[in-house]
C-alpha cells in the first residue's frame, strides 16, 4: 500500500478507538456488559448484528465460494428468501425469546428445562463456538499478512520474530481493547459504525469493477467454465460437488431450524429495546443483506475474469506469479482474489478497502470473544457455582473469560492445519451445539409438551453425530459427507429424537408464566402479545404493536421479498418450458446486478440515518436507567 492507503486506514483505526475510549463510561452494570441494558433500536440492531457476522473471514469464504461457483449461487440464495421473509415478518423465536427477558439463551434454558440441562447444553455451546471461531485468527492474519505484504519474519531489539503470530496477536490484541472497555456498548456502536464503513467501501468497490470490467469479458470469461460446471447457468452444475443444488436445499431448513441457535452474537438476542424493536430488526435485516451480499459475490467473479480472460493477461501474469510464491494450496485459494486486488484497485480504493477488511474482522471477533466468554461465565461457571456474585467479581470474571477465549483463538490457529473450505468447517463445527438446539429452542418456545429428557436427547444425539463426522473428515479429507450433510445429519436426528422422546412423556409446561403474557403480563407485556394463535395469523403477524411506518416497512419488505423470489420462479419456468442457455442466463444476471447495486445504494443510506438516531437514544437511555444488580442473569 502507498501512503495514501496507510493514512486513511490510520485515520480510520484511530477514529474506532477514540470512539471506544469515549463509550467506557456508559457500562455501569452486568447487564450494561452483557446486552447494553436491554435499549437498543432497531437500525443499530440490524447493522451491528448483521456486521458482526461478516468478519474478514466470511469475505474471504465467500470469495472461495463465488471464485468456484461463479453467479449460481446467488440463483439458489434466491430460493431462501420466502423462509427468511416468514422467520423475520413473523417474528418466529426472537420475538418470543425477548419476551422471556433472558440475557443468554442458556438462561432460558434453565428456566424451561432445568439447571443441569442449562450447564450441559451451554458447556456444549461453548466447546462448538470455541472450535468454530479457532481458525478466525488465522485466515484473517494470513489476509493481512499478504496484503499488506508482510515480510515472513522481522527483527526486533536484534530479536528474530515471526510475523504470522505477531499479526494474529495484534488482532486479537485490538479486538479485546473493544470487547473489555465496554462489553455489549462499546461493539454494538463500533461494529453499527465498521458496517456503515463496509457498505459504502464496498458500493465504491462496485462501482469501480462495473467500470473497470466490460460486461461482455466477465461473460466471455465465464463461459470458459468446464461443461456441467456452469457458472452461470445454476442447472448445468452436475459436477460441482460441494456448493450445489443440494447445499442450498439443506439451507432452506437450516434458516428455519437454526434461528438463535447459533450463539456467536448472542448479546444482540437480548439487547432490544422491547420484543417488538426485536422482531423490526430482523425484518430489516432482509434489506441489510443487499448490501454485503453484492460485492463479496461479484468482486471474485471479476477476479476468475482478471485471471482467464486475454484482455487482462499481464495482471494475470503477475498475480500467478504472486502465488506461487505461497507455502500451501490452501493458502493460494483463500488468498486468489485479495491478490487480484492487490495489483487491480487504484490508490486510496486499496487503502479503504483493507480498512474496511480491518472493520469487518474486529467486528467478528469482539462480538465472538464476547459471546464465548460471556456464555462460560453466565450458562456453565455460576450455575455451578450456585449463587449470584457481586457485579465487581462477575464483571472481573466475564473479562477473564473474554481474554481466555482468545488466547484459545490465537493457540488453535497456531496450530490447527486447515484442509477444507471455509464454510464447509463452520457447518461442521457450529453442528456441535446447532444440531440439537434447535429443536430444543422451538420446542421449549412453542410446544408446552417439550420435556427437559427430550432436550437431554436432542443435544446429544446431535453433538455426538457431527464430532463423529468432524473426526471423519480430519482422518478422511475423502469423507463422503461434507460439512454441510454432517449439519443436516445432525438436525433431522435430534428433531426426531426431541419429538418421539417428549410424546413418551407426561409434561405439560406453563408457556404463559415464561413467555409473561396472559395471566402473568405486566408492565412491559402489551395486549397484543396475548391475541389468540387465529388472530395472529389473520393478520400476517402485525398487531397493535405495528405503527404506520411499521407496517409499510413490513409491507414494501414483504413486496420485494416476493419480487425476487418471483425471479427464481420466473428463471425455473422459463427453463422448464422453452430451455434457457448461458447467454440468457449472462442477461439475468446483469439484470440481477443492477437491481441489487441500486437497493444496495437506498440501504445504505437509509439505514445510516435510522442507526444515528438509534445510537443518540441508546446512549440517552443508559445514561437514564436505573442499575439493577440483580438483573446479571442468575436464576433463583
Amino acid at each position: 500500500m502507498g501512503t495514501l492507503d496507510w493514512t486513511l486506514f490510520t485515520l480510520i483505526a484511530a477514529c474506532l478507538m477514540a470512539v471506544v475510549i469515549i463509550l467506557k463510561s456508559y457500562t455501569r452494570s452486568v447487564a450494561d456488559f452483557l446486552a447494553a441494558n436491554r435499549c437498543a433500536g432497531r437500525y443499530l440492531l440490524t447493522v451491528a448484528d448483521g456486521v458482526s457476522g461478516v468478519g474478514a473471514i466470511t469475505v474471504i469464504a465467500t470469495f472461495e465460494l463465488h471464485y468456484s461457483s461463479g453467479f449460481v449461487p446467488e440463483y439458489w440464495q434466491l430460493m431462501l428468501l420466502p423462509i427468511g421473509l416468514i422467520i423475520s415478518l413473523s417474528g418466529w423465536v426472537i420475538y418470543r425469546f425477548r419476551q422471556t427477558r433472558a440475557l443468554t439463551l442458556a438462561q432460558f434454558l434453565e428456566v424451561r428445562y432445568s439447571r443441569k440441562f442449562r450447564i450441559f447444553a451451554a458447556s456444549i455451546c461453548f466447546l462448538s463456538g470455541i472450535i468454530n471461531y479457532g481458525i478466525f485468527p488465522a485466515v484473517t492474519a494470513r489476509f493481512f499478512i499478504h496484503v499488506l505484504e508482510f515480510p515472513s519474519a522481522f527483527s526486533l531489539l536484534g530479536i528474530a520474530l515471526p510475523t504470522y503470530p505477531v499479526v494474529m496477536a495484534t488482532m486479537l490484541g485490538i479486538a479485546l481493547f473493544f470487547t473489555l472497555s465496554g462489553g455489549q456498548i462499546t461493539i454494538m456502536i463500533t461494529d453499527f459504525i465498521q458496517g456503515q464503513l463496509i457498505n459504502i467501501v464496498m458500493l465504491l468497490l462496485l462501482g469501480f469493477l462495473l467500470y473497470y470490467f466490460a460486461w461482455g469479458d466477465i461473460v466471455e470469461a465465464l463461459e470458459t467454465a468446464p461443461e456441467e460446471a456452469s457458472l452461470l447457468h445454476p442447472f448445468q452444475t452436475q459436477k460441482v460437488t460441494d456448493f450445489n443444488f443440494w447445499y442450498y436445499a439443506i439451507s432452506v431448513f437450516s434458516a428455519f431450524y437454526g434461528v438463535m441457535a447459533w450463539q456467536g452474537s448472542q448479546a444482540y438476542y437480548a439487547s432490544a429495546k422491547t420484543p417488538h424493536e426485536a422482531r423490526m430488526a430482523k425484518v430489516l435485516g432482509n434489506w441489510r443483506t443487499a448490501v454485503i451480499n453484492v460485492l463479496p459475490m461479484f468482486l471474485p467473479i471479476c477476479a476468475f475474469v482478471a485471471l482467464t480472460h486475454p484482455n487482462f493477461k499481464d495482471l494475470a501474469s503477475t498475480v500467478t506469479n504472486h502465488l506461487d510464491s505461497m507455502p500451501d494450496g490452501q493458502s493460494q485459494q483463500q488468498l486468489l482474489t485479495p491478490t487480484v486486488l492487490i495489483y487491480l484497485l487504484p490508490p486510496g480504493l486499496l487503502g479503504l478497502f483493507v480498512a474496511s477488511m480491518w472493520a469487518a474482522a474486529i467486528s467478528t471477533d469482539n462480538t465472538y470473544l464476547h459471546s464465548w466468554g460471556s456464555i462460560l461465565v453466565q450458562d456453565v461457571i455460576i450455575p455451578m457455582y450456585g449463587k449470584p456474585l457481586s457485579p465487581k467479581t462477575h464483571l472481573l470474571a466475564l473479562r477473564l473469560s473474554i481474554a481466555g477465549v482468545a488466547v484459545f483463538g490465537f493457540c488453535f490457529s497456531l496450530l490447527y492445519q486447515q484442509n477444507d473450505f471455509i464454510f464447509m468447517f463452520m457447518s461442521m463445527t457450529a453442528a456441535i451445539f446447532m444440531g440439537g438446539a434447535g429443536s430444543v429452542i422451538i420446542g421449549g418456545l412453542y410446544w408446552k409438551r417439550g420435556t427437559t429428557q427430550a432436550a437431554w436427547a436432542a443435544m446429544i444425539v446431535g453433538a455426538l453425530v457431527p464430532t463423529t463426522g468432524m473426526i471423519s473428515r480430519m482422518l478422511d479429507p475423502d469423507f463422503f459427507l461434507n460439512g454441510q450433510q454432517i449439519w443436516f445429519a445432525a438436525t433431522s436426528s435430534a428433531v426426531c429424537s426431541y419429538i418421539i422422546v417428549s410424546l413418551c412423556g407426561k409434561e405439560r409446561f406453563n408457556l404463559d408464566k415464561m413467555l409473561h403474557r396472559g395471566d402473568y403480563a405486566d408492565g412491559e407485556s402489551k395486549p397484543a402479545a396475548v391475541e389468540t394463535r387465529i388472530e395472529r395469523f389473520k393478520q400476517f403477524g402485525v398487531d397493535s404493536e405495528f405503527s404506520n411506518g411499521d407496517k409499510m416497512i413490513y409491507l414494501i419488505t414483504a413486496v420485494v421479498g416476493v419480487s425476487f423470489f418471483s425471479l427464481f420462479i420466473f428463471a425455473l419456468v422459463v427453463h422448464l418450458t422453452v430451455g434457457t442457455d448461458e447467454g440468457w442466463w449472462a442477461s439475468f444476471w446483469k439484470w440481477f446486478l443492477l437491481f441489487a447495486s441500486v437497493k444496495a445504494l437506498i440501504v445504505t443510506i437509509w439505514f445510516l440515518f435510522g442507526g444515528v438516531r438509534d445510537i443518540r437514544a441508546l446512549l440517552l437511555d443508559l445514561r437514564r436507567a436505573k442499575q439493577d444488580a440483580r438483573d446479571d442473569g442468575f436464576v433463583e
